[in-house]
């Protein structure tokens, strides 16, 4: 007998673990960016929108930008310290201040940036933290 209540003991066990790992996966977001998901919800959704698509007319669009193509590089000092004046994105002239959000570490930027490049049907490259640093000591 004591040899079967080891073994209903383990079924036991392993289908706790089991159920455990189950409900864990199913909370994760599938996004492989999931820190740069949440980061975006708190400090740029508000703005650009759940779903990237920005405020017709107000605040450009992130999801299909060609601003996040060609220029890259201002993206980690845009995020930190926010920006002001025209841009134009995909063919739209925008005039609202970004405010920054200084309190994000570079990993953060990264994430942030890294996410918004692989949502919303963005295909754009993947950012490498020490290319996000470069950019931030270069920031005006």
């Amino acid at each position: 007998m004591k040899g079967s209540s080891r073994i209903l003991n383990g079924f036991f066990f392993i289908g706790i673990v089991f159920s455990l790992f189950s409900t864990l996966n199913s909370c994760e977001d599938k996004h492989p960016y999931f820190q740069g998901k949440i980061l975006y919800e708190n400090f740029c959704a508000n703005c650009h929108m759940e779903d990237g698509s920005g405020l017709v007319e107000v605040i450009p669009p992130l999801a299909g930008s060609d601003y996040l193509i060609k220029y890259p590089e201002k993206l980690p000092c845009m995020i930190r310290y926010g920006i002001s004046g025209k841009m134009e994105v995909n063919g739209k002239t925008y005039n609202t201040e970004m405010p920054g959000a200084p309190q994000l570490t570079e990993f953060e930027i990264t994430n942030v940036i890294n996410y918004v490049n692989t949502a919303w049907g963005n295909n754009y490259p993947i950012a490498k933290h020490l290319e996000i640093r470069a950019a931030l000591e270069k920031c005006e």
